[in-house]
């Protein structure tokens, strides 16, 4: 079995298949699911598929840098929210980057608008492949100064 890296609850990582690098998440084992904060989510069937499409917000309250994304959906899956409301959210498959390592994972896309970080990484993305020091914060990498970068 691969050696487990260590994580702060604030990490710094890429969506490398999104075109987004330098992109600060929140690290919470209490959430099951990752999701990343997106706008103007369409559905559509592409060649007898299901795909989505969305504005991609680096950094969430700079709409200038919003980039639009399309991709395959992997499903839909209901989320309690922070707030104890139901969800339904779409599901996408795409890469991780964190220090080093690349992993796929499923991330929900949703409007975290209100929250502080674009991403939260769930304990799905996890298991198996790290463990998290909560005292810690952007032990992987240093937070980025500059705002995250968005392949145009």
């Amino acid at each position: 079995m691969a050696k487990k890296i260590t994580v702060g609850a604030l990490e710094t990582g890429d969506l490398p298949q999104l075109g987004i690098t330098g992109l600060n998440m929140r690290v919470d084992t209490g959430a099951a699911t990752s999701a990343l904060h997106v706008e103007n989510i369409e559905e559509f069937i592409k060649d007898g598929k299901k795909w989505v499409s969305f504005d991609l917000l680096p950094e969430i309250h700079n709409i200038a840098l919003a980039v639009r994304i399309s991709c395959r959906v992997k499903g839909a899956k209901k989320v309690k929210t922070a707030t104890a409301d139901t969800q339904r959210r779409v599901v996408i498959d795409t890469k991780l980057t964190l220090g080093k390592k690349t992993w796929n994972i499923k991330l929900t896309l949703t409007d975290r608008s209100e929250m502080n970080y674009p991403m939260l990484l769930g304990r799905q993305a996890m298991v198996g492949r790290m463990v998290v020091d909560p005292e810690s914060e952007f032990l992987l990498a240093k937070a980025k100064s500059t705002k995250p970068k968005t392949a145009a």
